[in-house]
């Protein structure tokens, strides 16, 4: 069985390639009504318990279209969640948008990942990586370094 990329996996492997390279005036965004989907600040706590872990990062689009993440698969685990946090509580989602123009930032006390059924404990220094999977764009693969347990990114 031969598969063919779509436009939409065409144009993500694009804005991986050059994430990173431009400056904020080099037009960019797409007007053609796409998603244009790069990930950043990706990282994993040094899990505490044998059994889950959680992860974090931002999802920026520069397309003139929204997406939605809408799975996230790892070797590290048996099953990856994806979690909102609202009013303190955190819940399970099927989705979680990304805005055109705009960003999905996981981060600590907000939406996140939640790894489970650890197959190995991840630790400091290792590397985990996850496939992002969206509604409209291609698959993602992410490397995500493991920090320390009390790990806090800059802001």
């Amino acid at each position: 069985m031969r598969r063919r990329l779509g436009p939409a996996a065409l144009i993500l492997t694009g804005a991986l390639a050059l994430a990173g390279c431009g400056d904020s005036d080099s037009g960019s965004g797409s007007a053609d009504g796409k998603a244009e989907l790069s990930v950043g600040s990706a990282y994993m706590p040094q899990p505490v318990s044998d059994e889950m872990a959680a992860g974090f990062f931002t999802v920026t689009n520069k397309g003139g279209a929204a997406d939605e993440l809408t799975s996230v698969t790892s070797d590290v685990a048996g099953q990856v969640t994806v979690h909102e946090t609202v009013g303190g509580a955190m819940r399970e989602v099927k989705d979680l948008k990304v805005p055109a123009h705009g960003e999905l930032v996981l981060k600590s006390g907000g939406d996140h990942l939640m790894f489970e059924q650890l197959k190995r404990k991840p630790k400091e220094g290792q590397t985990v990586t996850v496939e992002l999977r969206f509604a409209r764009s291609g698959p993602v693969k992410v490397e995500m370094p493991v920090k320390s347990a009390t790990y806090s990114p800059k802001t």
